[in-house]
């Protein structure tokens, strides 16, 4: 789509190298274990024969899309009796199987060297900042519910920013379910399926009162804190309340170049986080900054009301409680902070990995403030972005 990762070197280098000479392609050699071909890169490739059998175009079910071939059942391990070039194609005959496999070579090069197969869905974060408000990517809910074009893009500014707001949003609890379901499934927590922020009598957490509640994301003390959140604004008219949000990965990156040693220390050691009540104890650890494979600032877990008890040996300890309160300081910067007033009838969409949120306090008895949220899995979130965009590895 619009987007591609910044740091290129990272990928290796391009499918095709134009400083390279176009060769013929050539089969030449075929090993015990595998076979030396030359494409039309220039370059001699090896490739292992268990990997060619495996990836044979009839190892899989055109109708399932599934590898149908089950390479545990063969009695020995396989190796080429023949291996040739016909055309655009490799064709190779199996020693000790009746069978032929025929490859593309272009199919070849996509892999050569141990490329990983192209993800649509593998987009170049961009950092935002306090000033970000009216350039936060808006949608018409009706809209992304007509028009799967639009839908893509809208998941696409989520990969991109990780914030959007929704606008024109059905005042009911179907419609939370409808908008949460154009990205994926509705994924439960310990809180439930559903969650209502307003003013509770008996709180089970900070966001069911009205005082001020810090930046944090959401569930850091499950195993695997889901991944988009939805905050649906169905009232808000009370005094006060300002909505905060920060982009982790624009507060992280100027960490990583403020403190190289600090954010070492908060990538590398995970601490505890837990949440606990009558019905339910849930613990975990995660890293505070959390990196992509690319090494890449990818998002955060943080909660200062969630955090447990720091079990770490004190003289690390030492090291990492001052590193942590330099980045928690950090994440209240002015530089970061974007402040709003949600209004009835947004919806505001954001990666629970990267964007931290917080509350200012409000009034309670000024007004009405009502809120309805839900998760959906970030996985569900890449995966319906790529059915949009991309054919994957079957066409239709």
């Amino acid at each position: 789509m619009l987007h591609g990762r910044k740091q290129i070197n990272k990928r290796g280098s391009s499918m095709n190298d134009l400083s390279s000479p176009l060769a013929i392609p050539a089969v030449t050699g075929l090993g015990e274990k595998g076979l030396d071909i030359t494409l039309p890169d220039g370059k001699t490739h090896y490739f292992n024969y268990y990997w060619l059998r495996d990836n044979c175009p009839s190892s899989f079910s055109p109708v399932t899309r599934e590898r149908s071939f089950d390479i545990f059942h063969l009695d020995v391990p396989p190796r080429a009796k023949t291996a040739e070039l016909e055309g655009d194609m490799l064709v190779i005959r199996w020693q000790d199987e009746d069978h032929i496999t025929r490859l593309p070579l272009s199919w070849l090069e996509t892999y050569a060297g141990g490329k990983s197969r192209h993800d649509p869905a593998d987009l170049s974060r961009v950092a935002w900042f306090g000033d970000h408000y009216p350039s936060v990517p808006r949608f018409s809910q009706p809209e992304l519910v007509a028009d799967d074009a639009t839908r893509a893009k809208w998941i696409e500014a989520m990969l991109v920013h990780g914030f959007t707001i929704l606008t024109d949003m059905p005042d009911s609890d179907e419609g939370l379910t409808e908008t949460a379901e154009l990205m994926g499934c509705v994924r439960p927590t310990f809180f439930g399926t559903y969650f209502d922020v307003k003013t509770h009598i008996n709180p089970t957490n900070t966001a069911y009162t009205a005082g001020a509640l810090e930046l944090h994301t959401d569930t850091p003390a499950e195993e695997f804190a889901p991944g988009i959140q939805f905050l649906h604004c169905r009232v808000n008219t009370v005094e006060g309340g300002d909505s905060l949000y920060a982009d982790g990965v624009a507060v992280a990156n100027d960490f990583r170049q403020r403190d190289p040693e600090g954010f070492k220390l908060l990538t590398e050691v995970p601490i505890p986080f837990y949440c606990e009540h009558d019905t339910y104890d849930a613990r975990s650890r995660q890293y505070v900054i959390e990196l992509d494979q690319h090494g890449e600032v990818e998002g955060l877990t943080i909660s200062q009301h969630m955090a447990d008890i720091f079990d770490l040996d004190q003289k690390l300890l030492d090291d990492y409680y001052p590193a942590f309160c330099r980045f928690g300081r950090m994440l209240q910067e002015e530089k970061y902070m974007m402040r709003f007033l949600m209004k009835g009838g947004e919806c505001m969409v954001f990666d629970n990995h990267r964007i931290v949120h917080g509350r200012a306090a409000y009034t309670a008895t000024s007004g009405d403030r009502y809120l309805r949220g839900c998760y959906v899995d970030r996985s569900e979130m890449r995966s319906t972005y790529r059915a949009l965009v991309s054919e994957g590895r079957f066409k239709a």
